[in-house]
């Protein structure tokens, strides 16, 4: 099996951009959503997060806020710090799982492809056969998360701000995958990626056989 990590800065597009490689036949795992999971209400990193932020961070139903404990980690690099320690462990494991499941349906021959945010932060981008990063240019983010999520300039600027830095990022790619256009523009370089990471698992199939 050929691994992926798919990673970019806030709102640069890597759900979009994960959504076109599953069409084209990659298994598609997405941290954000087992973030989601591995917070669940009576989850051990649930336990974790109340424990240490206090029940101000529970919704009226018992789960995670997370607007509200996304507002404190981005205010506080430290708490960040503790939440990432708490989550992070938790959702590798998951996508570990997932990846074994996929390995033995396909027989080791698929192409799977992790969407990892955090990538450069939690220094993950020597685990796998090849790193994609979604680019874009930090006032097109901050347009983004203004118009799509309803953010302020400053909220917007504070959250890219509290991520690795852009050049930190792209120093970790094997492949680039431009967002600053059209829908078309990006479909076209996520055409372009994917010939390329075809062409690489090939070369690794080949080598490894």
């Amino acid at each position: 099996m050929f691994i992926i990590a798919l990673t970019g800065g806030i709102a640069s597009g890597k759900t979009t951009v994960g959504q076109m490689l599953a069409r084209k036949g990659a298994y598609v795992i997405c941290s954000d959503q087992l973030a989601r999971e591995v917070v669940r209400k009576g989850e051990p990193a649930w336990s974790d997060i109340v424990g240490h932020f206090g029940e101000g961070v529970l919704d009226p139903d018992g789960e995670i806020d997370r607007k509200r404990l996304a507002d404190i980690v981005f205010a506080d690099a430290d708490e960040r710090v503790f939440l990432e320690k708490a989550t992070h462990p938790r959702i590798f494991q998951r996508m570990a799982d997932i990846l074994r499941e996929i390995d033995a349906d396909t027989g080791g021959e698929a192409i799977a492809v992790l969407d990892i945010p955090l990538l450069v932060e939690a220094r993950a981008g020597g685990m796998f056969d090849c790193n994609l990063v979604v680019d874009a240019p930090p006032q097109l983010q901050v347009g983004r998360l203004k118009d799509d999520r309803g953010s302020s300039e400053e909220e917007a600027w504070s959250r890219i701000n509290a991520q690795v830095s852009r050049e930190d990022r792209l120093a970790c790619a094997d492949f680039v995958i431009r967002n600053e256009g059209t829908l078309q523009n990006l479909q076209d370089e996520v055409d372009k990626a994917w010939e390329a990471v075809v062409a690489l698992a090939r070369k690794a199939g080949q080598e490894g056989g």
